[in-house]
């Protein structure tokens, strides 16, 4: 690879050229076995006579940081690979972020070299069944060159071929009022969250989340400056009598409340949406994991039932396809269009044009209906019977949240029950969940989540058994 080289003044040319490439080797920019510039090429690209380049590398090869193959070349010998460099990196500095980013951490439990033995974690889709063959020939279409184009920035609204996809997926599977020009592509809900706080939140209002709630979306609003504010929930839902009275932007999981799993009922949702309505407030609806319903009527979506454009609906297809898959989408009323469009444009312009059309199509050829179907019927198989363990095994040990949907069930932990405590043991018998207390800022009961997403039918009885015994006493 190439080699980046300084030179100052006229003395001592050699020597500099040793020290740097001495410098890489040692702190691992050049690994061991990695080949160095050519001598001929570096003094030509140095200005310098080849007899200087080859006195530095005859000196690295006699002090052992190189070794020189006849006709070959010469090669780092002594780099260790794992430093990355560091050693000629800066060390502490001046600059500091801002107090709300100086202690912030990126949890890693949920990231891929990570994963427990049997995965019971929430929020995770089972990646093993997804039709990588159909997607794989949709998107190596659509990387050819007569795909591609002129290969130049797209809108940031989003592929055409895709809001219109997603317009009419969300329009027939959950009655979502839109259309294509009403749809903005992004790299998932985070990013959306993103958009929509950029275009309506300003640095001291108050932003209503539901307590417990999801912790991303809560950080994100605090991080532009809002006043986040949890709002308790009960078993119909977000109370809407515990809102505060000045809160202008509301962020809510109703029909399948994150993490407890209970949708909001009927009468709860048009209550908030006289709310808003009475107070000129928006709504924010993270309708994730609904395509995954397996009993009771399907939950009208608030956005559907919302007659004043106040409602943002936002979806995911990380939970029905895979999480590396970054896409997205906003449904926002026509009073919005021109500020998110913005917004996506200075924030990294537009997601990535062949992937978006690789999901139109996607779409289009039924293939997302289709392995939601086959999904659908897996999913359910799991929720069952995690729901048939916890009855049987953990009577008097926790209690469960009843929930008809997506990836998910929680239960609440009985008095007495070291849930914290639970959760670690559990995790060193190789058993991965999160207690319920990880998404609540405010006091308040415990239990777990269980995600059933990312284990198979088959490991889940040794996976609940295993989580018995590991139950702790306070």
């Amino acid at each position: 690879m190439d080699f980046h080289v300084t030179l100052s003044g006229r003395g001592d040319l050699g020597g500099q050229i040793y020290r740097q490439l001495r410098a890489a080797v040692l702190d691992g920019r050049l690994r061991p076995g990695e080949a160095l510039p050519p001598t001929r090429e570096l003094a030509r690209r140095l200005e310098v006579s080849r007899n200087t380049v080859t006195g530095a590398y005859d000196r690295l090869v006699a002090e052992g940081f190189a070794d020189s193959r006849i006709g070959a070349g010469t090669f780092a010998r002594l780099g260790d690979p794992g430093r990355g460099g560091r050693r000629g990196a800066p060390v502490g500095g001046a600059v500091r972020p801002r107090a709300l980013w100086a202690g912030a951490t990126v949890p890693t439990v949920r990231f891929l070299d990570d994963a427990p033995e049997y995965d019971l974690r929430a929020g995770l889709p089972d990646v093993r069944l997804f039709p990588y063959e159909a997607w794989r020939r949709l998107t190596t279409r659509e990387l050819r060159a007569a795909a591609m184009g002129t290969g130049m920035h797209g809108d940031p609204a989003g592929h055409a071929g895709l809001r219109a996809a997603i317009a009419r997926h969300v329009g027939l599977s959950r009655a979502v009022r839109t259309d294509a020009d009403d749809v903005f592509v992004c790299q998932g809900v985070q990013q959306a969250l993103d958009l929509i706080g950029r275009v309506l939140v300003e640095p001291g209002d108050r932003v209503a989340v539901e307590e417990p709630g999801y912790p991303p979306a809560r950080e994100l609003f605090r991080s532009m400056g809002a006043d986040v504010v949890g709002v308790p929930v009960d078993g119909d839902g977000l109370r809407v009598d515990a809102l505060p009275d000045d809160a202008k932007v509301l962020y809510v999981t109703p029909s399948h409340q994150f993490p407890l799993g209970m949708p909001m009922t009927l009468e709860r949702r048009l209550a908030l949406l006289d709310w808003v309505r009475h107070r000129d407030a928006v709504v924010i609806e993270d309708d994730y994991d609904t395509e995954f319903r397996y009993g009771g009527r399907p939950i009208e979506p608030l956005q559907s039932l919302d007659d004043t454009g106040r409602v943002l609906y936002v979806g995911t297809f990380s939970k029905v396809m895979f999480p590396a898959l970054r896409l997205g989408f906003v449904v926002a009323p026509a009073s919005l269009h021109a500020a998110l469009r913005a917004a996506k444009y200075v924030s990294d312009w537009h997601s990535s044009t062949p992937t978006q059309a690789a999901l139109a199509a996607f779409i289009d050829e039924g293939l997302l209906a289709r392995h939601i179907r086959r999904m659908r019927r897996e999913y359910q198989a799991r929720h069952q019977r995690i729901a048939g363990l916890l009855t049987r095994d953990f009577a008097g040990v926790l209690t469960s949240v009843p929930a008809e949907a997506g990836l998910h069930l929680s239960a609440w932990a009985a008095a007495g029950v070291d849930v914290r405590e639970t959760v670690r043991t559990a995790r060193a018998a190789g058993v991965g969940l999160y207690p319920l207390s990880r998404f609540r800022t405010a006091d308040g009961p415990d239990g777990l989540v269980f995600g059933y997403g990312a284990i198979p039918l088959q490991r889940i009885d040794e996976a609940l058994h295993r989580l018995r015994a590991a139950v702790a006493f306070a």
